[in-house]
């Protein structure tokens, strides 16, 4: 049931990236001057966030199956709170655009990066509670499972930084 949802995910996430780069082959220069905003650095720290946290939902399935649980725990754990930290980036870079004065509203660009990357959050917020559930009831069926869900959320991002925050 995991591949269904994450099938189905990646599917909604294609969308609406080739929405974005449909409607932005229509307003080049206005996509370029509204992406000009954006806190690239802070994406670029929070791409290494999350495949830092991917690695440690890996480790810790290698490590449960080698019966070593307190490590998995932690692993789990760790790669939570790197999507809170995640978070918190984005957070702060939503927060900096609401004090420019920047909203959904504002650009065509803008409907699709708050669509988009809010979708995201949200993703990776549901995963946290999900890695924080599994490092509880930590079977190693549940770890794939979320690692399966978590490693889904690094690819979309892998997928979002470039094309919105760098694709020129």
């Amino acid at each position: 049931m995991m591949w269904v949802l994450i099938v189905s995910e990646l599917l909604v996430f294609a969308a609406g990236l080739t929405a974005f780069l449909a409607v932005r082959l229509v307003d080049p220069a206005g996509f370029a001057e509204a992406q000009d905003h954006l806190f690239r650095t802070g994406a670029a720290l929070n791409t290494a966030i999350l495949i830092t946290s991917g690695f440690f939902a890996a480790q810790a399935l290698v490590w449960r199956r080698k019966q070593k649980r307190m490590l998995a725990r932690l692993a789990l754990v760790a790669a939570a709170i790197l999507g809170v930290v995640f978070l918190g980036i984005k957070g702060a870079e939503y927060a900096s655009k609401a004090a420019q004065g920047i909203a959904w509203d504002s650009h065509p660009f803008f409907t699709f990066y708050y669509g988009l990357t809010g979708f995201h959050a949200a993703h990776v917020a549901a995963g946290a509670l999900l890695l924080l559930l599994v490092a509880w009831r930590d079977r190693p069926e549940n770890i794939e499972a979320a690692a399966m869900f978590w490693h889904m959320v690094d690819l979309v991002w892998v997928l979002l930084f470039p094309v919105i925050y760098l694709l020129g």
